[in-house]
């Protein structure tokens, strides 16, 4: 068991590119639509800061989504999110190019997925990661399962375990001790 937590830890300290499924990971996988029509979707603000956190320590996050939704981008400015992929199936397909736009190799990437449009990712970064309540298939590939759900804090339990393993948590915290 000592081996699993150290190689776990091992993989995190690495990781400089977090990636996040949207339906699912930074909401709870509901889709709620109007009248018009128009959807809406259900953030959680621990998340939230959870990704700005990150950004703060100099780990970019890029939003990978199946599914583009009009409230997808505003979220994503509120969190300094580097950028966004929106309606990308296979997902895999934009993966090359972000290892070579943001210079990193796939054991320097997490990824946080919850279902099966995410296998093909979760399958190849450092850093696998299925929230709570994701597929059977996504936790048997995932390197970690979070405690939390997706949409409920999963992201951020995510971000703090990153910051933690390569010692950033303590110079994040001092933003907010004064």
């Amino acid at each position: 068991m000592q081996d699993f937590y150290q190689d776990l830890k091992d993989k995190v300290k690495k990781i400089k590119l977090f990636l996040l499924d949207v339906d699912g990971v930074l909401t709870d996988g509901r889709i709620i639509y109007d009248s018009r029509g128009h959807d809406m979707k259900l953030f959680d603000v621990h998340d939230g800061l959870g990704v700005y956190l990150l950004h703060k320590a100099g780990i970019k996050t890029v939003l990978i989504t199946a599914k583009g939704s009009r409230a997808i981008r505003p979220r994503a400015r509120d969190m300094h999110v580097a950028e966004v992929f929106e309606n990308i199936s296979p997902k895999s397909a934009v993966l090359d190019k972000i290892l070579k736009k943001y210079k990193v190799e796939l054991d320097e990437v997490c990824f946080v997925g919850d279902d099966l449009v995410d296998l093909c990712l979760i399958k190849r970064v450092g850093f696998p990661v299925a929230v709570f309540n994701a597929a059977q298939d996504i936790k048997k590939a995932a390197a970690y399962i979070t405690i939390r759900e997706g949409g409920r804090g999963a992201v951020r339990e995510i971000a703090e375990i990153i910051l933690k393993a390569q010692g950033k948590w303590e110079e994040v915290l001092k933003a907010y001790d004064v």
